[in-house]
């Protein structure tokens, strides 16, 4: 398990799931909070470098952020949005 030293980097706002997330999640025995534990600490898992720097300076500018995580085999999303007041996670072709 991993343990945060620091705390939250953002507001998350009111966290969701989709439907089709969830099945997956469950699937694999991972509670979502934990993937939103990694993303709101800016772990962004699975990004490209152009994204993860695009995360960094949505940090200062206030834009949406993304994570993305391979889950067995399955890829999740987390996306908080710019104004923080949500923070959902979903599959990619859900977006």
């Amino acid at each position: 398990m991993t343990h945060y030293t620091n705390g939250p980097r953002f507001p998350m706002g009111r966290p969701a799931i989709t439907p089709a997330a969830e099945v997956a999640l469950n699937a694999v025995g991972i509670h979502p909070v934990r993937l939103l534990a990694r993303h709101i600490h800016g772990n962004w898992g699975d990004l490209s470098v152009e994204d993860l720097a695009a995360n960094e300076l949505a940090m200062l500018s206030g834009k949406r952020l993304l994570s993305s995580y391979q889950v067995m085999g399955t890829k999740i999303w987390i996306i908080t949005e710019a104004d923080r007041s949500a923070t959902t996670l979903l599959l990619p072709h859900e977006y």
